[in-house]
């Protein structure tokens, strides 16, 4: 049985009101406490190190951090997240101390980066999902060298002043103690490896600009803002290494009358006098296409309507939310003597309107969810 993650406010010791602030502080003194280096090869510590350097990489992105307060764990599922390692840990670390542990080296080329295109979808086409051909500029292994960037029949070199480590080590004392800071390498760049005759075609980068044409399926109930994953098919890594992967950071084009709030579909509906009075039957627009509905009797301003399965669908799961029909009674502007003389006898003896039963902001809250 997998093991359940620890909420990640819970792991940095934090509320979830934190502020970015309050969370570099938490972080900064548990990955000290943790960090491998100061507690001797202790596995729980090191667990304990790698937990708190994931919680803060999650909770220090703005929209990472959102998407972990509105699906937790699944919401990683949606963005840029993905699979958190000990070297990650490390890195955040080095990033606010300096250095890691001094045991570590690169092993292997260096990843590719990765590439974001934002795209823009119909509204129906969020609902529906839909498959969509692009044309991605980005770093391709050189023809040439086959992305060594050595000119054909040389090869790279080891790199004699870090012995191809890619990394040196600084020593250096604080407050703390002796603290080992590990670097990239300066002459050859982290790579662990010189090219003396540089390929004549990329320079020695290993790598030139390309166009490639990539078909990418998006799934059915992405939403504004939200990622959808393409392993593999961003820049290539320098000097052979594996590519990284495209991200397309998706934007929904408004539908001319319905409005999306997560799953829920709402849409405002206008219904006549006598259709509230009297009742009627009425067709509506839905996703799925004209739906006829019941209007009953005596049906107040901004009372509602919920369409069940009519909705957005959950992009994970697939299970489809609601469409909620608001109705907004339209009093008309322009009468006839005969259409003010049957309102009037409308009109109760008193003078006094009849009471609402549930007020209009009551019904916008449910129809939202909140």
């Amino acid at each position: 049985m997998p093991q359940t993650k620890r909420d990640y406010y819970e792991v940095l010791g934090v509320d979830r009101g934190a502020t970015p602030e309050e969370l570099k502080r938490a972080y900064r003194k548990l990955a000290m406490q943790y960090h491998p280096d100061r507690n001797g090869g202790d596995t729980e510590a090191e667990q304990r190190f790698k937990e708190v350097g994931e919680a803060y990489q999650v909770l220090s992105d703005p929209a990472r951090r959102q998407r972990y307060d509105a699906y937790g764990q699944a919401g990683e599922g949606m963005g840029s997240g993905g699979a958190f390692n000990f070297q990650s840990a490390f890195d955040l670390f080095d990033m606010f101390f300096g250095g890691g542990g001094a045991q570590r080296q690169r092993t292997g080329p260096r990843r590719g980066s990765d590439l974001r295109l934002h795209v823009t979808i119909d509204f129906q086409e969020a609902i529906t999902g839909v498959t969509r051909t692009f044309e991605v500029s980005k770093p391709a292994a050189c023809e040439e060298c086959q992305g060594s960037g050595a000119q054909p029949g040389t090869a790279a070199i080891l790199c004699q002043e870090c012995q191809g480590r890619g990394q040196v080590q600084r020593v250096r004392q604080s407050l703390l103690g002796q603290m080992v800071t590990v670097e990239p390498c300066p002459r050859c760049r982290g790579e662990g490896q010189v090219i003396d005759s540089p390929c004549s075609v990329c320079h020695g980068q290993g790598l030139i600009d390309a166009k490639k044409s990539i078909e990418v399926q998006i799934p059915a109930g992405v939403d504004n803002e939200m990622q959808v994953r393409v392993p593999g098919e961003g820049a290539a890594g320098p000097r052979g290494g594996p590519p990284g992967d495209l991200f397309l950071v998706i934007t929904v084009r408004a539908h001319e009358h319905l409005v999306r709030r997560g799953m829920t579909i709402v849409y405002e509906c206008p219904i006549t006098v006598s259709q509230a009075a009297l009742g009627d039957t009425i067709e509506v627009p839905t996703v799925d296409g004209p739906a006829t509905m019941t209007v009953k009797p005596g049906t107040q301003y901004g009372e509602q309507v919920r369409l069940a399965g009519k909705g957005a669908p959950d992009p994970r799961t697939g299970r489809r939310g609601d469409q909620v029909v608001r109705l907004r009674v339209v009093i008309p502007t322009k009468l006839t003597d005969r259409q003010r003389h049957l309102l009037r006898e409308l009109a109760p003896p008193d003078g006094k309107p009849h009471p609402v039963r549930r007020g209009f902001f009551e019904h916008i809250k449910d129809a939202i969810g909140i």
